[in-house]
Parts: structure tokens; sequence; C-alpha cells
């Protein structure tokens, strides 16, 4: 057979990916030609299955903390709805919209290519380079999906309708795409930003001084991702373009706001109800435990497509919207908590009132207080969701069913957020303005990237 030659936009790649300049020219809006069937034309099986794969790598896989686990993602996300983008009709690409992505390639028009393929192809693609320190047993799971996913999925990789020129040009299109995008992820400070590939950063020294934060017990382990501030923002124009509102001042004085705020923690951990016990346990989603809080709202959001039964295109627009949205607020969350670096509720409760008291539940994360992580993400996760699906879509999150937790209802997505949020101050780690300035944080987070161009719904 004589293969057609790779279209300009697949040149343009395979250039970038050489260390060559892209061409700079982007499809304002995909047109799919009437050859070629569009992404909406297929289900979101193909994401959602890559998308369940990710949330066990994200659980199982050394390093994976909430911040690393949110960027991972969002590049998932991106490789799937960049790669499809030009088989969805009106759409339009993020390349020139998101930090220092100026462009991305695009597939000509006169030239078909498989939506399935091209998305399973740079979604396996990004899978492997997201996730490099991945067991040996869990790399041979994404071989094996990316085997037998065509084979599971025959009504969209019906080989009836798909010849070998266009599957090779797809799965060309799709880890070349996939390429792209793991170039500009080395640029934005958080590739190197965890484990020992930190080389040239200082060590990190707290601020001394009262009010301060300081290691908790009973670890007293050093500070987590200090630097996570100074990651590049997806769509955030910087890490401080959405301002928490400033915490109560510091004080030792009784009856000052501060210290109402340090006994109402002290007094709601110690008398905490069954209930608000669950709910804590329920929402802390710790790493190497749980997916992660940024995993357990991309399965939330997976349990809506599928119920839903969405489209590729739906499901490539509703991902890379949420995902987009946590990785930012993970940003935007740790550049306030090392600006503000307050100090945590268990040390400011053995200061003044009671020298030997430990939140009980679950042990204070390696941080600073102000704002509350939990607070933000789930504010902006819920704001996207909203948006998606409707302020008062009723739902069931059945994350952690096979924890023997759940499953847990909720009357709308904010619902859900709010107990996300108070769900710290019950567990006895976080002050109640940390847990409000948050939440105003995450739906800043939220309002910068719904704004984000991507053509009609």
């Amino acid at each position: 057979m004589i293969r057609r030659p790779l279209s300009r936009g697949l040149l343009c790649l395979a250039a970038l990916c050489a260390g060559l300049p892209a061409a700079q020219a982007q499809s304002p809006a995909s047109v799919p030609t009437a050859a070629t069937p569009s992404a909406d034309a297929y289900s979101a099986e193909v994401a959602t299955e890559w998308f369940a794969l990710a949330l066990l790598l994200t659980q199982q896989t050394p390093g994976m903390s909430p911040p690393v686990a949110s960027r991972a993602l969002a590049y998932l996300s991106l490789a799937l709805y960049e790669s499809v983008v030009p088989g969805l009709p009106g759409q339009r690409s993020l390349a020139g919209q998101l930090n220092e992505l100026q462009s991305l390639p695009w597939a000509q028009p006169d030239e078909a290519l498989h939506w399935p393929t091209v998305a399973h192809t740079a979604m396996a693609s990004m899978t492997r380079m997201m996730f490099p320190h991945a067991s040996a047993e869990n790399k041979n799971r994404i071989d094996l999906l990316e085997r037998s996913l065509p084979q599971k999925l025959a009504r969209d990789f019906d080989p009836q309708r798909v010849n070998a020129e266009v599957r090779t040009r797809s799965e060309t299109f799709g880890k070349l795409m996939a390429m792209a995008l793991m170039t500009w992820a080395r640029t934005d400070g958080g590739h190197e930003a965890w484990g020992p590939l930190r080389r040239h950063q200082a060590n990190y020294v707290p601020p001394s001084g009262a009010g301060q934060w300081s290691p908790t017990p009973p670890a007293y382990a050093a500070a987590l991702l200090p630097w996570w501030g100074t990651v590049r923002p997806f769509a955030l124009p910087s890490a401080d373009a959405c301002q928490a509102p400033p915490p109560p001042a510091y004080s030792e004085e009784a009856g000052s706001a501060f210290q109402r705020e340090t006994a109402e923690v002290h007094r709601i951990s110690q008398a905490a109800t069954q209930e608000q016990r669950q709910v804590s346990l329920y929402w802390a989603d710790d790493p190497l435990k749980t997916p992660t809080p940024a995993g357990h709202w991309s399965f939330i959001a997976t349990d809506q497509l599928r119920t839903g039964k969405a489209s590729l295109a739906r499901a490539a627009r509703v991902y890379a919207r949420l995902h987009l949205a946590m990785a930012d607020a993970f940003i935007a969350t740790w550049k306030t908590k090392y600006t503000v670096n307050l100090l945590r509720p268990v040390t400011a409760v053995q200061l003044t009132i009671d020298s030997q008291w430990v939140p009980t539940l679950m042990h204070t994360p390696p941080f600073p207080e102000y704002p509350s992580g939990h607070s933000v993400l789930s504010s902006a996760a819920a704001g996207v969701l909203e948006q998606e699906f409707g302020a008062g879509t009723r739902f069931t999150d059945n994350t952690h069913n096979d924890r023997g937790w759940g499953p847990r209802s909720f009357a709308s997505f904010r619902a859900a957020a709010d107990e996300a949020a108070i769900s710290r101050m019950y567990a006895g780690i976080h002050f109640r303005s940390g847990i409000e300035g948050g939440k105003a944080q995450g739906r800043c987070v939220a309002e910068r990237v719904i704004g984000l161009a991507m053509g009609a719904r």
C-alpha cells in the first residue's frame, strides 16, 4: 500500500519534537470534513478507561502527592483534548491561551483521522510520560490497556470502518501531540519540583516568628513542596492571580478573632460526632491510599460522563476544564500557603490551650495552614462541574465504595465541595478562616478556567 505523506500539521509536530521550531499558524476552530466523523460520533469510553487507570497509577506511584497528581492529570486531559480538538465541531485549541503554549499541530481537513485512535494513542503516550516511576506491574497495565482497548471498544474501533492508512496516521498524530505537550510540560517548573530531580533549588528554611508555621507532630516532617507556588499555572496569568482574603491577624490574646478560631477547632475536634468523623475520613484522600483529592473529583466527573453516556467530545471538554482548574488550584494554594506561612491549629492549640493536644483522626499535613488546599481544590472542581452539568445536579459519589466508605449522595456539586472543605476542621487540621478563604480562592480559579475560549458546547 502506498502511504500518503504526513499532513502539514504532523510535519510541524515532528519538527517540534526534533527540536526545530513549530509552525505558528493555528486553526481558530475545528471544521471536520464530511469524510471524517467528528469526535461527537464516538463514546467517551476511551477517555474514561484511561482516566480510570490514571487514578490507579496516582494511588500507587511513589511521589504522587496531591499537587503532583493534579499536574499529571492536567497534562493527561490536555493530551486528550488537543488530540481530538480538530474533530470537535466549533471547538478551539487551548494553544495561545495557556501560559507559554504558543502553538500545537493541527490536522489537515483533507486527511481523515479516526478520533478514538488519536485519543487512545495520545493518552497511552502521555500516561507513560506522566508516570515514569510507576511499578513494573502498573507499566504492564498501561501496555495491556493500549493493546486491549480497541478490542474492548469494538463499536468505536470498528476495523471495517478504519483502514490501515487512517489508523497509522491517527496513531502518529496522537503520539506526536503527546510529545509536543510533554516538551512544554518540561518547562513548567513542576517537572523537577519533587523527588531527587530538584537540583538547583536551595534547601527550604521556614521563616520564624510569632504565628509562623513550623513542622508539626508526630513526625515533624519537612515542608512539602515549598516551591510549588512557582510552578507555571495553566490558565491563571500568575500563581497569585486569585488571592484568598487574608486570615485573622495572629494573636495569643484570649477573645481575639484568632483565638476564637483556635478554640473552635479544639472544641469541635474534641467532641466530633460520628457523622463528622465519617466526613473527615471520607474526604481525607491521602496519597498512596487513595487517588488524592484531584483524583476524587476526577472519579466524580467520570461517573457523570458514564451516567450521561457522553461522547468523546464531551469527555475531552469536561476533563480538560476540570483538571486544569484543579492543577491551577494547587499552584495558587501553595503560593498563598508559603506566602502567608500561618501556623497549624495543632501548634496554636498547644501554645495557648492544651500543650498535649493533637488531632486524633489524622496527622496534620507538613505544610502551612492558610488556606485549606481541600477547600480551594474542591470549590474549583465544583465550579467547573456546575458549569458543565448544572448547578442543581444531584449525584452519588462512588469514589470510595471499594474501601467501604460509600456511596455518599449530594444535592449538588457545591454541597459536596462544602462538605469536603469543612471536613478539614472536623479533623482538627484547619481553621474556619482557612476553609472559607480557600473556597473563595477556588471559585476564582474556576471562573478563570471557565473563561477559556473552547467554543460552543
